[in-house]
């Protein structure tokens, strides 16, 4: 359990980090113009994914979910390859990336690293580690939620995202 409380405070200072790249981002959006879509969702988005730091662990102790070999450790290779796949998203995007939808004008589609192959790489990383980051020590109840709850989520974020690509190249 200890070995996994490390890993779940891992992942919670990746996410401060995240956070921290987010928060300067959007400061370099606004300053030229950028607008935000999608503000109502955003909260839920956040609680969402603290509530996935927080029930995994939980789950964990309160249910004595044992770490099982042949599931964690294949799980935490997801894990860590997510967080690889989130940070190259970060990097391809640059400045342009953030947690909140966020449309800089006359700034062009990035279409280098993953995405030339995806649309929305980022969220295959938050699929994957909503599901992979419960099951390294099987917490299966946190992950089923987390992935029912994160399915409604990315199908309005996704939504709202592709709008605003939509509306800000100038096409109706």
């Amino acid at each position: 359990m200890s070995a996994y409380l490390v890993v779940i405070g891992l992942v919670v200072l990746e996410r401060l980090a995240e956070l921290t790249v987010a928060r300067r981002n959007l400061a370099w959006a606004r300053s030229r113009g950028g607008v935000e879509y999608g503000r109502r969702h955003y909260p839920w988005i956040v609680v969402a994914h603290a509530a996935l730091l927080a029930a995994a662990p939980a789950e964990v102790w309160l249910l004595d979910r044992p770490f099982v070999p042949l599931l964690g450790w294949p799980m935490l290779a997801v894990a860590l390859l997510a967080q690889g796949l989130r940070w190259w998203c970060i990097g391809t995007l640059g400045r342009q990336w953030n947690t909140r939808v966020v449309v800089v004008p006359d700034m062009p589609l990035v279409r280098g690293g993953p995405y030339r192959w995806l649309r929305h790489p980022n969220y295959v990383a938050v699929v994957a580690e909503g599901l992979a980051l419960p099951l390294v020590h099987t917490a299966w109840l946190t992950a089923l939620c987390f992935t029912a709850a994160n399915a409604v989520l990315l199908t309005v974020r996704v939504r709202v995202e592709n709008a605003a690509l939509i509306t800000a190249a100038g096409r109706p």
